[in-house]
C-alpha cells in the first residue's frame, strides 16, 4: 500500500458541537451554510478551526429544509433551488472573506447529494451554481454519478467521494437511512471499508458483492454518534498502512 493518498472529510457546523474534536484528524471539511443547518456564528467558528488545523474548507449547501435536516427530497423549482444554493454558498464566502480564508470545494448535502447522483435536472442546477461563481472550486461527487459526468462536461474539477461510515447497494447508491444497516458504527468495519476503497478501488456492498469504486476523499458524518472515535481510528490506521492523509 505504498504511495497511496486519501483525503478525510466531515460535515461540520450542523449543531453537533464536535468540530474541535474532529478537526485534528481531517484534511478537508464541509461547512453547513444555512440550508439544513448552520448560521453566521457556526460558520465563523468552523472556518477558524479549519484555518488553525490547515484543513481545506468546503461549502455544504442543501435543500432549504432545516426541519428535515435536508435529508428528504424537496418539491422545489429549479429556479428556487438555484437561488437558495447560491445564497447559501455566498453566505459562507462572506465569512471566508472576513476570516481571510479560501473556498476549496462544494459538497451538496443529504437528499440533494443523493438526488444529484442520478437526476440530471437537479445535477444541472448545482453545475450552474458552480459555474456562476466564476472561481476555481472543486465539486465533491460520487463515482459514476450523473453530476460527476456533467461536471466533467462543463470543465468543473471533481473529487470522487466515498462514505466511510455508510453501507452501499450494488448500484453504488447508499443504503437508505431507513434501514438499520445504513450507517457503520464499528471502527474496524469502517477502517476495512476505507482500506478497500483506497488500496483495491472496490467497495463491498450489503450483498457481499465487490463493486469497483474510485475514492479520492472519504467522509465520516459529523452527526454520527461515534464520529470522533471513528475518525481518530481511521486516521491512525491509514497512517499505519502507509496511506497518507492530505
Amino acid at each position: 500500500m505504498n504511495h497511496l493518498v486519501i483525503d478525510i472529510n466531515a460535515d461540520l457546523g450542523e449543531g453537533i458541537g464536535n468540530e474541535a474534536d474532529l478537526m485534528p484528524y481531517l484534511s478537508s471539511c464541509n461547512i453547513a451554510c444555512g440550508g439544513h443547518a448552520g448560521d453566521d456564528t457556526s460558520m465563523h467558528d468552523a472556518v477558524k478551526l479549519a484555518k488553525t488545523h490547515k484543513v481545506k474548507i468546503g461549502a455544504h449547501p442543501s435543500f432549504p429544509d432545516r426541519e428535515n435536516f435536508g435529508r428528504i427530497k424537496m418539491d422545489i423549482s429549479c429556479a428556487a433551488l438555484f437561488t437558495s444554493l447560491k445564497h447559501q454558498i455566498t453566505d459562507l464566502l462572506s465569512v471566508l472573506y472576513k476570516e481571510n480564508a479560501t473556498l476549496h470545494h462544494i459538497k451538496p448535502h443529504g437528499a440533494l447529494y443523493n438526488l444529484a447522483a442520478k437526476d440530471e435536472k437537479v445535477a444541472n442546477v448545482i453545475i450552474e451554481v458552480v459555474k456562476s461563481m466564476h472561481r476555481p472550486v472543486q465539486l465533491y461527487v460520487p463515482y459514476k454519478s450523473v453530476i460527476a459526468q456533467l461536471a466533467k462536461e462543463n470543465g468543473i474539477a471533481i473529487t470522487y467521494e466515498a462514505f466511510a461510515d455508510r453501507n452501499y447497494n450494488d448500484d453504488l447508491s447508499l443504503v437508505s437511512r431507513k434501514e438499520k444497516n445504513a450507517v457503520i458504527h464499528d471502527a474496524d468495519t469502517l477502517v476495512n471499508h476505507v482500506l478497500n476503497f483506497v488500496a483495491f478501488k472496490k467497495v463491498k456492498t450489503i450483498n457481499n458483492t465487490e463493486i469497483p469504486i474510485l475514492a479520492e476523499t472519504v467522509c465520516v458524518h459529523g452527526d454520527n454518534p461515534e464520529a470522533i472515535e471513528l475518525v481518530k481510528q481511521l486516521h491512525k490506521r491509514l497512517l499505519e498502512n502507509n496511506i497518507k492523509v492530505q
